[in-house]
This record gives C-alpha cells, sequence and structure tokens, in this order.
C-alpha cells in the first residue's frame, strides 16, 4: 500500500498516542518513538508499529510516534487509522483478526 500524503491519528493526552506518517518513497520504513515508557516498553511498542505496517503492505513510511503510555490495541488502532487516512483508503473496522 502507498501513502499519498501525511496523516496524523490519536492524541497527546495521557494513555494515548499520536502517529503521524509521512510518505517516505524509496526509503523503507523509518521510524522515531518518543515515549514515556521507552526506556520499559520502547521495543514492544516499535514491533506493534512495525506489525501494523506489515499487515497493510506498508513498504515506505516514515513514522512518528509520540506515546504518552497507550496500551498496544491502541497504538495498534492509531496506526491503523494513521495508514488509512495517508493512503486515503477504507477500512472494515468490524473485522476480527
Amino acid at each position: 500500500m502507498n501513502l499519498k500524503k501525511p496523516a496524523i491519528a490519536g492524541t497527546l493526552e495521557s494513555s494515548d498516542v499520536q502517529i503521524t506518517l509521512y510518505p517516505n518513497e524509496g526509503n523503507g520504513i523509518e521510524i522515531s518513538l518518543n515515549s514515556v515508557v521507552k526506556a520499559i516498553f520502547g521495543q514492544a511498542i516499535l514491533e506493534t508499529a512495525r506489525a501494523v505496517l506489515r499487515e497493510f503492505g506498508v513498504t515506505d513510511a516514515y513514522v512518528q510516534i509520540d506515546d504518552k503510555g497507550a496500551l498496544d490495541h491502541v497504538i495498534r488502532s492509531r496506526m491503523q487509522a494513521a495508514i488509512c487516512r495517508s493512503a486515503e483508503c477504507s477500512y472494515d473496522w468490524a473485522r476480527e483478526d
């Protein structure tokens, strides 16, 4: 899936995460992580972000993650929303993985 434009999902409120995606054509996946729990959960946050990108077939993106202690399912849903906004695609939010 190709990203067409920058997109944001989420907030900077406590227990949330703000994901900003930018097209990064030809440069692969680059992720910048700023998190209040980076020392403990940083690797898990990055793994979740990469997993969602793989699920959507995104191969070129610059991802900025500003985490305020979000749980994994929140990170996953914010990533999904940001990808759909950036790629201008629809998503079946009721589907079960």
